[in-house]
C-alpha cells in the first residue's frame, strides 16, 4: 500500500491525522478494587469471620509429645481481609519460620455454614474445610477433604479488645472425645 498517497488523501481530515488515543492505565490497584472496603464483611452472617479482619501477631503452642505441657512455638503473622466488600473473607497465614498459607472463606446462606479453601506451602493441592458458628459464638471447622487421620477440628473463639484464641484438636474415636494439640493467641499488630 502506498502510505504517502493515503497521507495526501487525509490532509485536512482530523480523523486521519489524529493519532489513536492510547487508553490510560487504571490508577487503582486490584487491592483498591477488591479489598479496600470492609463494611460488607461486618454485617449479617459474614460478620462471623469478618470480626477477625485485621493484622494479628500470633503466639502459638504445641502440646508436648508426652502430653505433659505446652511448648512455645515460633509465632506468626495472620492477616484477615474482606474480599469484594462482603463476597468472602480471605486470610494470609505467615509463620515466622517461613512459608505462607491462605484461606478463602465463603458463607453459604443456604446451609448457614462456611465453605473454606486452604492452601499452604508444602501442601499438595488444597484442603476443603466446612465451618459453622455454634451457640456460644465459636466458629468450629472440620476438614471435608482430604480426610484427616486422626480427625481434626479447629475452633475460633470470639474476639475481644485484646485479641482472640484458636485451637486445633484431634480425635481418635470418631469425634466422641477431643484432645487439644495446638493453640494460638492473636493480638493486634
Amino acid at each position: 500500500m502506498n502510505y504517502g498517497y493515503l497521507a495526501l488523501l487525509c490532509t485536512g481530515l482530523t480523523a486521519c491525522v489524529t493519532p489513536p488515543q492510547t487508553p490510560t492505565a487504571p490508577t487503582t490497584s486490584l487491592a483498591d478494587v477488591a479489598m479496600d472496603q470492609t463494611s460488607g464483611c461486618l454485617d449479617g452472617d459474614i460478620e462471623q469471620f469478618g470480626r477477625y479482619l485485621g493484622d494479628w501477631n500470633i503466639q502459638d503452642w504445641q502440646l508436648a509429645p508426652d502430653g505433659a505441657g505446652w511448648i512455645k512455638q515460633q509465632g506468626a503473622r495472620w492477616n484477615f481481609t474482606c474480599v469484594g466488600n462482603g463476597v468472602a473473607v480471605q486470610d494470609f497465614w505467615m509463620p515466622n519460620a517461613g512459608g505462607i498459607g491462605t484461606n478463602l472463606r465463603v458463607y453459604n446462606s443456604g446451609s448457614g455454614t462456611w465453605d473454606i479453601t486452604w492452601a499452604v506451602t508444602g501442601l499438595v493441592g488444597i484442603a476443603h474445610i466446612a465451618a459453622e458458628q455454634d451457640e456460644h459464638g465459636n466458629i468450629v471447622m472440620h476438614y471435608v477433604s482430604p480426610v484427616q487421620n486422626p480427625e481434626r477440628r479447629i475452633t475460633f473463639f470470639p474476639p475481644d479488645e485484646t485479641g482472640w484464641d484458636w485451637s486445633l484438636e484431634i480425635s481418635s474415636d470418631d469425634g466422641a472425645t477431643w484432645r487439644k494439640v495446638y493453640k494460638i493467641k492473636a493480638t493486634p499488630r
